[in-house]
Order: structure tokens, then sequence, then C-alpha cells
């Protein structure tokens, strides 16, 4: 995690990361204000806040109430040597709790994270740069040690070699990678969490059998990601990109929608109109981009080269954005390997979506053939032994497609999950579905899954597909853990070469008569893959071209963002907009409008009937806004504070719309309940002087949207990056 330090007046000091700014201070004896704890202080409370944390995740998981557990530290200092220090965790316990939770509370406090980094004893690297922000040393540099290859099915580099070929790409891009997690609790199973230090939110998982291939898959992500500029999806670049040359790729095409809002010749081709536009509903303006917002110049499309015939075919990039998420991308020390990756990505998801959708039995692959794989076997056993029964399945669909699926059922919560995984190695797509698994996961985090159902609707409804895509986490059916299977069990083999395994998967997708097309991307240093198989591979289903397109921004952004600017009469017609739109009323604004706000602002937590509440106020609909305060209340899961207020709101709107009520009083008792500031700000927007309470005013240029510049930051380094290169190409 990078954390930026700002020097403030006396001795205070701010640090800066992700969303969160801590002040520190000095005591008055130290010549400080006494305004803020010490760094120390902080040091200090992270130990016991951190075992704490540790103690709150075991109770939640066991039911156990923690009303009445507290905890405290104490650091006894060695006279002698005041660097020499005990850290005391004490810990009351209830009377009531038995002896097995009393240990395992115990144990819990044992995996603080903090306590384990100060036992292993960090070590620190203090060194001098010209500029922090142009300094671009990546936080994960992995030279590969001298004489070390470690090669691995499908790749065409060792691990080594791989890591450091990636971590200079990025390095050279200015993009500050670091490691913010790992995770290897079963044997062969490792998992890690990178991200941008600069923008948290462009990060990536990985996941391998070994340390070394898990950072591999996480930067080989990370790479293809942005190559494929998939972390901007949905957000506005600000105009500034909007404005330049190009938005997405020096390569993209500009085309005007018809007259009659008709798709314009030269977008897509006669067989993706018929998958995309069946019905003739889909227009033009469903395909204006959300990023750059421009409808004046309008669709941004993007060339991909059609399988069979190697013609050139324009994809909207808002199609791609809204159908296909992140399926159909993948990076590779070559091309064919990045292929390889990508076609069985495509494949894992298509296949997962039949079986699930067609609550298909599938075979146990058996433990004659299981055993040919020993580091599967024993991460299998690990996840046993903790009590969580696997099933290990064949998922070719009788050896069509290279495809496997781990299942694991926990008896504690009766929930279960399927992870599926491809490959044309039988071997490989066995352990991509185990790593998969327990990717990011800790045992606790294997609580979380939802029981099977015997609800086919349940199972094959679209967004259970979605939650399956992002997680795995969705439904899946009782029929799937039948012992009577619907296919017979096949010890299949696609492997071969790169090339030869690409040959292979294609083939199965033209035996299926699905047309494929390709972008490739090489401007970054590393070849980067992009397949689009049109009726097979998206994620969300093509109606949301028409129905639920993320360009519904355009029509609210500039206006929200200006929303302290507007007069009544714009407000009054924005809020007719959004009841006319009839959308969820629970949807944040950020999704809406596709900014990021820090969520721990107003911004960060607002959604449609919040802000459909705020205009009320401000125009004084006081009977509409009693209405929407009470249906906030209901369903609120917003900071405690924003409750507080909306209480307080909808008691002063009651009063204000009862005639025989006087605000008056009831003021001193309000004031002592919900505090002087508080009700000075409700009364004030029930009576129209404060507008948009807790909203801070911004724009179009994104004013004091920290967050969402950092994201645009990031994107620009990628963009002038590109620019750079077509203009050295030209």
């Amino acid at each position: 995690m990078e954390i930026k330090v700002n020097f403030l007046d006396n001795l205070r000091l701010e640090a800066k990361f992700d969303d969160f700014t801590v002040i520190t201070d000095q005591p008055i004896r130290y010549k400080g204000d006494g305004s803020a704890p010490s760094p120390f202080d902080y040091f200090l409370a992270s130990s016991a806040l951190c075992a704490a944390y540790f103690v709150k995740v075991y109770c939640v998981a066991r039911d156990i109430p923690t009303e009445n557990i507290r905890l405290s530290q104490n650091n006894i200092v060695d006279p002698e040597n005041r660097y020499n220090q005990i850290f005391k965790i004490q810990v009351e316990l209830p009377e009531e709790l038995s002896d097995k939770d009393r240990q395992g509370i115990l144990r819990s406090i044992e995996r603080c994270t903090v306590k384990k980094v100060v036992q292993t004893g960090p070590g620190f690297e203090i060194e001098t740069v010209d500029n922090l922000d142009e300094d671009a040393q990546a936080l994960l540099m992995a030279e590969p040690p001298e004489g070390q290859s470690t090669w691995i099915e499908g790749k065409d580099l060792p691990l080594e070699q791989t890591i450091a070929n990636m971590t200079g790409l990025l390095n050279d891009l200015g993009m500050k990678i670091e490691i913010a997690s790992w995770r290897n609790i079963v044997p062969h199973i490792w998992s890690l969490h990178i991200r941008d230090a600069a923008s948290p939110m462009c990060f990536t998982n990985g996941k391998g059998s070994t340390k070394e291939s898990a950072l591999c898959s996480a930067l080989g992500e990370f790479i293809e990601r942005l190559s494929c500029n998939f972390f901007y999806n949905d957000q506005f670049f600000g105009e500034a990109i909007a404005d330049s040359e190009f938005v997405h790729y020096p390569n993209e095409k500009w085309f005007q929608p018809g007259p009659k809002d008709e798709i314009p010749q030269g977008v897509l081709d006669d067989y993706c109109l018929e998958i995309f536009n069946p019905d003739g509903e889909l227009g033009g303006s469903n395909l204006i981009d959300t990023n750059s917002g421009r409808a004046d110049r309008g669709i941004v499309s993007l060339p991909f080269e059609r399988k069979s015939d190697g013609e050139t075919v324009y994809f909207p990039s808002n199609l791609i954005e809204n159908l296909y998420l992140s399926n159909g991308m993948s990076a590779g020390n070559t091309l064919p390997e990045a292929q390889v990756q990508c076609l069985s990505e495509i494949f894992e998801r298509a296949v997962k979506r039949e079986i699930l959708e067609q609550e298909l039995t599938l075979p146990d692959v058996p433990q004659e053939v299981l055993a040919k794989f020993p580091e599967i076997v024993e991460g299998v056993e690990a996840l046993e032994a903790q009590g969580f029964p696997i099933l290990v399945k064949d998922a070719s669909l009788g050896g069509q497609f290279p495809v496997a699926c781990v299942t694991l059922m926990n008896p504690k919560t009766g929930g279960v999950f399927a992870s599926f995984g491809a490959h044309p190695s039988f071997e490989v797509a066995i352990e991509r579905s185990l790593t998969e698994l327990m990717q990011g996961r800790s045992f606790e985090g294997l609580n979380d899954f939802m029981p099977p159902t015997f609800s086919s609707h349940a199972v094959s409804e679209p967004n259970n597909f979605v939650e399956h895509f992002i997680d795995s986490s969705g439904l899946v059916s009782w029929r799937f853990f039948s012992s009577k299977t619907d296919i017979e069990f096949v010890e299949w083999d696609f492997s071969g070469t790169n090339d030869e395994e690409v040959a292979n998967l294609f083939g199965i997708l033209e035996e299926s008569g699905k047309e494929s097309y390709m972008a490739v991307h090489e401007d970054l240093g590393a070849p980067v893959c992009r397949i689009l198989v049109p009726g097979y591979s998206e994620v969300y289903p093509v109606e949301d071209l028409v129905w639920d397109n993320t360009n519904m921004a355009l029509d609210y952004r500039e206006d929200i963002l200006n929303l302290h600017r507007l007069d009544d009469e714009q407000l009054s017609d924005l809020s007719e907009r959004l009841e006319e739109s009839q959308l969820d009323d629970h949807m944040d604004i950020k999704t809406l409008i596709g900014i990021e706000f820090d969520e721990n602002t107003v911004w960060g937590q607002l959604t449609i009937l919040e802000l459909k509440l705020m205009i009320d106020l401000a125009l004084g609909l006081h009977e509409d806004a009693l209405d929407r305060v009470e249906m906030f209340l209901q369903y609120n899961d917003n900071t405690v504070v924003r409750g507080l207020y909306y209480q307080a709101t909808k008691a002063v709107l009651e009063i204000t719309l009862d005639d025989e009520l006087e605000l008056e009083d009831y003021l001193y008792n309000f004031r002592r309940m919900f505090g002087e500031e508080t009700i000075a700000a409700v009364v004030g927007s029930v009576e129209g002087e404060v507008r948009f309470y807790g909203l801070e005013p911004t724009n179009m240029q994104l004013e004091g949207l920290d967050r969402h510049q950092r994201l645009i930051e990031s994107y620009q380094k990628l963009h002038a990056h590109r620019a750079a290169l077509a203009a050295k190409q030209s």
C-alpha cells in the first residue's frame, strides 16, 4: 500500500492512502499541539484493533454475540531498552462461552496480521528519488534468481522471466504495482491480490499452484485488463480525453447513427446484427460510449478480425463493455499462449452456464485418474481435513470441451461452491478449478456460499450467471449433486503445442457453428488478445443494450455533477426524468453516472432514492419528501450518521405538515437527541435554506473527486503511451 505523507502546521502530519486520510501530531511535552495521536500511538492501536478484528470474524462465523466480549492491550517497556517491548493483549469472555470457543478466540488472535509482521521483523529500505509522482519503481520487482528457470505447462517462458518481463512493462508505463495480500492456506494453492498503488480501483487477483505461478497470473491479468481498458469500463474519462484525437485506441473509428437512429453501415456485420438486433429495437443511440459521452462524435467502434475470413469488423466499444465484461481477454508471453488462455476461459464460462442452467449432473473423476495428479490430491485432502467435502467432476460434456469442475460442500452452513476451470490439459483444468475455489478466501470465507435449490427458475435466472461469472457465488441446483449422472466420464486431452491447442480450440467453435472475432493489442510490449464469440461468450443478455445500457449515464451525468447549480425548473426536470425512467431507487448514483466517488462520503453512498429526496427538500415538496424519507429509513443501509440525519428530517417534516404542531416546541430536545449541527442542517433543508446537505459541490471537471481523478490519471498514462506510440509509427 502506497502511503503519501504531507507536512502540515507545527508537528502535524497527514497520511493519505486509498480513500482515507490520517492526521498525526505529538504531545505538547514534545512541542506538538496534542491535537491527534502520535504515529507510534497509531501503531500500538493497530495491533489491538487487528486482534479484535480476528475475534469478531471468529464470533460472526459462529453466531457468538460480541456485546460482552472486551479486549485491551498494554505495552510493557523494558526500562533498559525502550525498543524492547511486550504487547500484552487481554480478553474478557462471558462465563457461558464453551471451552472450545474460548480456545478458538485465543487462536484467532494469534492470526493477527500486525502481530505476525512485527514478530517476523519487517525490513526497511530508505532512498531518495527525484520526484515521488514520477518515480515508477514498481513495489514488486522480481528479478529472476541467477540460473533458476521454472517452466509450467502452457507457458512459453520460465515463470521467473515472465514475472520480470511483466513488471518491467508496468514499470515503463509508470504503474506502481503493489501486492496487497497473499494466501496459501491449502498445499499447492496460492492466490494474491495486486493493485495500482496510485489508483487502487485498478486491481487483479492471481492464482496458481505456486507463488510464482500465482504472481504470473495476477500480473498477466493486470496487463490484459490495461490493454483492453477493462479497469475503466463504464467510467467517465473526463472532458480532456473525450475531446482528444482518440478516446480508446488510435485505430478506433467513429460512425454517425442514421437519420432515424439506425445503426450505421460499417458497424458490426450481418452475422452479429442478427444476434444483437434480432427484433430491430437496437438503435444507434444505444451504442454511444459511456466513457467519452460524446454523442456528437457518434459511435466509437474498435476493429476486430473475423476468424472465418480475416475481414475487419468494427464493434462499438459500448456493446463490448455492456455485454462481455472481462470474458475473452488474455495476455501471454506469445500470442498463441494468450489465445489458449483466452479461448479456455470462454469455454469454461459457456460450458459452466450450460451445466448450471440445464441442471446437469456431471460424472466424478475416478480416483484412479485423480491419483495421477498427487499435488491436486493433496490440496483436496487438505480441504476435506478441514471438514469440507470436495467433488472433482468432469465438465467436458462427454469429451467435447476442455473443462473441469471442483465443488466444495460446507456442512456447517449447507452452502456449496462450484468452481470451474478450463485448459487443453486435463490436469491443468482441474488445478485451475481448485485454485479458483480458494482464490483470496480464508476458511471462514467458505461460510458465505448459498445452499443448493430445486428452483429451476432461480438457477437459470440471468443474474445468477452474472454472480457465477463475478466470483462463482451464485446458486447451484440440487440436481447437480445426484448420483445418477447425465453424462459419461471421459478422460479427455486436448493438449499439444500452444499453436496446436489454438487450432483445436478454434476448431471446437467452428464445429459448433460459432463465428469469432479477435483484436490483438501489443502496444504495452506483451501480446494481449480479446476474442468475442457473439451468441456464446456474453456475460449479460443482449437485451441489456436496449433496456439496461450503461450509457444511460449520459442522460443524467452532467445535471447530477452540476446539481448545486441547477435552478428549480432544472431540478424538477431531473427528478421527473429519474421517476419516468423506472430505474431502481436503490441504484447507486456512482453506478448510474460512471463516477468513482469516495465511498466514505455522502456522494459515495448516494442512491437515486436519496437524490430524489434531496431534490424534494430543495423544491419544498414536503409531502413527497416525507414519503421518500420513510422509504429511505425502511431500507436504509447507509451510515449511522446519515440514518440519524433522516430520522430527524422525518420528525421535522411531520411537524411541518401538521397544522397543530409547532417546530419551536421540539427544537430543544431535538438538539439534545441529534446534536446542534444536525438539527441546524435538517431545519435548513426543510425550510429551503440548506440544499443537498452533505454533498460537496463538484462539476463536469470533477473538482474535489480525488478517487475518480486518480482513476483518470491511471488511464492518462495508458492513453499517453498509445498516443506516443501512434505518433512514432505514423
